[in-house]
């Protein structure tokens, strides 16, 4: 891999640990100003992703009855039957048309996955283990020990918490809550975010590109990242880099936002004006991180209650800086009661990479499982961040300490996984 160039900013600006702690310590703060949070009831369906407002209970035990496993017969007996073993056949329990007598000793029923158990039944054989004549059953291979039954609350029992106050709600969260006849929800509002994007040489995607200028791709990148998180931009603005201009857009979007992020303008250089707008606005907590890419980021408010996050220019740095700082503060915003990060895990290195050491990085790579189950991470091209290729294919962002120099293959790290979790 290239060389990494000598980092020019030695070890200003805050570790990105101690800027998130900062961070949701002053969401937390200005959360529990709150008269009453913003409260909303949808649909099941609809709460995929959002955040639990209430406590739900079960109004009743689930499934609500003793049902079978596995497709077989059910036994009028509560000891562990032994081959050669034999009972009278005198029923049938499907799960919508149960058997309703209660079960003597020596009798049998067949039963189906899923039925309910009659009274009486206490074990289920599996239909493998046992030879049938007209209306009798044989035991002819050896019983396990498993009554192969579930109980009548196995799911959920009357009046346990199906879900908690601050609960993210994955979509195995939901589908619990219909098994349990659960048809909506009481979640929290979620922030109306308002984007601006910044910048003299931004040019819409499909219009003429003057010299200089550049297409814009970070309102692309950061509504798209927004949604895989769970949310919507509630405005976006794409504003050349004029102060009035500029100061017009962060009063029109902090009036009708919660939270508002921008990307670019936060540095120090002569066309920079969204960090001491923000000043002349609000206030800004800090600015610059002590991180790779994302060392021009911002964090303050605008007024006395508006969330500002001032976002790297470059589209790499923006959309990192995002998912480490922005994604947790926005589920504390909503209501979550810790907000979730990116899993980690140890990786080893699969390709060299050359780097001088000064700040901590997180590099982009792809995630590789050898035939012999190790998992070693792949870094491929170069990972400037403004190089959108960068984030193509990655399934990891490495953890590089900021004293390592040129790391070789085999050397390990932490990483941290990107994709999310399925259920």
């Amino acid at each position: 891999m290239e060389a990494g160039a000598a980092d020019p900013y030695g070890r200003e600006g805050l570790p990105l640990t101690k800027a998130r702690q900062q961070i949701l310590a002053s969401i937390r703060d200005q959360t529990s100003r709150r008269t009453e949070p913003s409260i909303e009831t949808v649909a099941l369906d609809d709460a995929l992703e959002r955040v639990n407002a209430a406590p739900v209970l079960a109004r009743a035990d689930v499934p609500g009855f003793r049902a079978s496993i596995m497709d077989g017969y059910a036994l009028g007996q509560r000891q562990q039957p032994a081959v050669d073993d034999t009972w009278r056949l005198v029923g049938r329990s499907a799960p919508a048309d149960p058997y309703t007598t209660v079960l003597a000793h020596g009798e049998a029923i067949r039963i189906l996955t899923g039925a309910p158990l009659p009274e009486g039944a206490d074990w289920v054989l599996p239909q493998e283990l046992v030879q049938r004549t007209n209306d009798s059953l044989c035991l002819k291979h050896e019983a396990s020990a498993n009554p192969w039954i579930r109980p009548a609350n196995e799911e959920c029992s009357q009046g346990s918490i199906l879900l908690k106050p601050g609960q993210h709600l994955g979509l195995a969260d939901l589908a619990q809550a219909a098994s349990c006849g659960v048809q909506q929800l009481d979640v929290y509002r979620q922030p109306r975010i308002g984007l601006l994007i910044s910048g003299d040489e931004l040019v819409p995607p499909g219009e003429q590109r003057p010299k200089g200028a550049i297409w814009e791709s970070n309102s692309t990148l950061l509504k798209g990242l927004l949604r895989r998180l769970g949310y919507q931009a509630w405005d976006c603005r794409v504003v050349a880099d004029q102060p009035h201009a500029l100061r017009e857009t962060l009063l029109e979007l902090s009036a009708c936002c919660d939270v508002l992020v921008s990307t670019g303008g936060v540095s120090a250089g002569d066309s920079d004006w969204i960090r001491p707008l923000m000043t002349e606005l609000g206030e800004v907590d800090f600015w610059k991180l002590f991180l790779k890419p994302g060392r021009p980021f911002a964090f303050g408010c605008v007024g006395t209650d508006v969330p500002f996050f001032g976002l790297p220019g470059n589209p790499v740095a923006a959309a990192i800086t995002a998912l480490q700082l922005l994604w947790p503060a926005l589920q504390v915003l909503e209501g979550q009661q810790q907000p979730e990060l990116l899993p980690r895990l140890r990786v080893n290195l699969e390709t060299p990479y050359r780097r001088r050491p000064g700040r901590p990085e997180l590099a982009r790579a792809s995630l590789i499982c050898t035939a012999d189950g190790q998992l070693r991470a792949r870094i491929d091209g170069s990972q400037a961040s403004s190089r959108i290729g960068s984030l193509q294919n990655a399934d990891l962002l490495l953890e590089i300490p900021a004293e390592s120099g040129e790391l070789e293959r085999g050397d390990q790290l932490w990483a941290q996984l990107l994709r999310r979790r399925m259920l």
